[in-house]
């Protein structure tokens, strides 16, 4: 009975905590006056492409200098975070992937051990020293040991990214007067076997929703029963960018578990007559 009401007491202190909307960070085909988009931002943005499989023959260069596949990083267990962007950009990347950071430090889930994380340059001119560079201080600021073997940093050729990128429907496009890439700020959740499961956008990630990403795209492989409990209970509300509380699964939920709890009540006052009865 203690593991019953505790699993409805986390559930109604979620519900209660549950924050305010995020909004996306998705590019339009306008700008926030109403005027168009500059020519060279046309094609920047994100294009869901939920349920879509990426290509796993395409080849990278990982942080070692070695030649890679990307299906050597979908074992069909555990699900992968996709974090596209470039390492020398002078600002957003480092925040979507500090955001990232944080987040994952802020789940009990471990990077190389429940989940991958694979971050590739959409630079084809970057390489794989830079590359090393940067997930040596990343795995650092992350301070767990098995992210050295579950988060990569990847290169490529300009044909293997534009591959990648448009099967996940990431736009960008090189700026020549400010020299960098636009690009919109996402997280792309997979799926074990390489299926676009989630789009978490902006350059700050709840914790909460990044764990329920993860345990959804995992389809049921990995996680525990509480996890899977609070997936029940909680959907992805698009708009929002963040998991939200499902009414009606929260009333299903609350009221089996009433059941049960009632259920056990009787149970034990049944037994407690029977040995009253047995005494006398």
């Amino acid at each position: 009975m203690r593991t019953a009401f505790l699993l409805l007491a986390v559930a109604v202190m979620l519900v209660v905590a549950s924050g305010p909307a995020r909004a996306q960070t998705d590019l339009k085909d306008t700008d926030a006056r109403g005027e168009p988009l500059p020519e060279e931002l046309e094609n920047v943005g994100i294009t869901e492409k939920l349920g879509d499989a990426i290509p796993l023959d395409l080849v990278f260069t990982d942080e070692n200098g070695d030649e890679v596949t990307l299906a050597e990083y979908f074992d069909g267990s555990r699900p992968v975070i996709l974090n596209l962007g470039y390492m020398s950009c002078p600002m957003l990347c480092g925040l979507v992937a500090n955001g990232m950071v944080e987040a994952m430090r802020g789940i009990d889930w471990t990077c190389g051990e429940e989940y991958i994380v694979l971050s590739p340059s959409i630079d084809h001119t970057e390489t794989f020293r830079l590359a090393r560079a940067k997930k040596q201080s990343y795995v650092a600021q992350y301070g767990r040991e098995a992210a050295g073997q579950g988060w990569h940093w990847l290169t490529g050729g300009e044909d293997q990214i534009r591959a990648l990128t448009d099967a996940v429907g990431f736009g960008f496009a090189w700026n020549e007067a400010r020299q960098e890439y636009a690009h919109a700020a996402v997280l792309i959740v997979l799926s074990p076997d390489g299926e676009v499961m989630r789009y978490l956008y902006g350059i700050q990630f709840e914790p909460r929703t990044l764990k329920l990403s993860l345990v959804e795209a995992a389809e049921g492989k990995t996680g525990s029963s509480l996890d899977r409990f609070l997936l029940y209970c909680f959907q992805y509300d698009a708009e929002a960018g963040r998991y939200g509380p499902a009414a009606r699964n929260i009333m299903k939920a609350g009221g089996a578990i009433t059941v049960v709890v009632i259920g056990g009540m009787i149970l034990g006052l049944k037994l407690r007559e029977r040995r009253q009865r047995d005494r006398a």
